[in-house]
């Protein structure tokens, strides 16, 4: 009894000699652009397909199942925006975080099926039963509406290094999911309208400055991605995977209590 006793008073006095910091909760809220890599989109047929008439492919040739299909998707600036709440353990913190971003297509390019460039063709020949369109299947496509928008759900890990007056430089990762809608419809024409769920993860490196004991300002960069995102093709039965991996620069304000 005694021995337990005198275990359980220095636990006690363990956790009333605890530094401050193990209380030190946090919030946080920051804003910043967004560069999403080029995808290199790869698929395939998932039944035969016939084609319209094309340019020098004639109307109702077959394409087999498991041909492929891929093409190359540019990107505009984008915009992101997140909030956090965590907790500091001296020089490590940990935080829960709701992030999204959001990227206009610019252009699609590059055009292939079963590894042909087919860019210079009519476009009917995507259409089965189409005569021709009077349009090249890359002025179609390079037409760049649409947008890739994701959702994320991440658990963040931090490191502080020793603060330089009031400014202290820091690395984070974070691994989570991300709720990702891609929407390609280049000339108005639908041919991803898709949603998909994927592991997701990021690497973060900053800096942040103290306005007073409990509010400072943040600055950082991160490299974010999901996995390929799984589509299905709305033109035709074909799947498509879409590369989903950004640069971002944002600041954001920290509170703590």
């Amino acid at each position: 009894m005694l021995r337990s006793s005198l275990s359980a008073a220095a636990m006690v006095l363990a956790l009333s000699a605890a530094p401050a910091y193990a209380q030190d909760y946090y919030g946080s809220l920051s804003i910043g652009g967004v560069w999403l890599d080029d995808s290199d989109n790869s698929g395939a047929f998932n039944s035969d397909f016939t084609t319209g008439a094309g340019t020098t492919i004639p109307a109702g040739t077959v394409l087999p199942e498991g041909t492929s299909v891929e093409w190359t998707t540019e990107f505009d600036e984008g915009i992101s925006a997140s909030a956090a709440f965590g907790r500091s353990f001296g020089s490590f913190r940990g935080e829960v975080e709701l992030a999204y971003q959001s990227n206009d297509v610019d252009t699609h390019t590059n055009v292939a099926v079963g590894g042909g460039a087919i860019g210079a063709e009519d476009a009917g020949v995507l259409i089965t039963g189409s005569p021709n369109l009077g349009v090249t299947v890359a002025d179609l496509v390079a037409d760049g509406r649409g947008s890739v928008d994701t959702t994320f759900l991440m658990l963040n890990g931090y490191y502080d290094f020793n603060a330089i007056g009031p400014v202290t430089p820091y690395v984070g990762a974070g691994v989570g999911v991300g709720f990702v809608n891609v929407d390609y419809a280049p000339s108005g024409v639908t041919i991803v309208d898709d949603d998909s769920t994927h592991f997701a993860y990021q690497v973060i490196a900053g800096g942040s400055f103290d306005l007073s004991d409990r509010m400072a300002l943040f600055a950082q960069y991160r490299y974010r991605a999901t996995e390929d995102v799984e589509t299905e093709i709305a033109l035709f039965d074909a799947n498509l995977d879409v590369e989903n991996a950004a640069s971002i620069l944002e600041a954001g304000l920290r509170i703590r209590f």
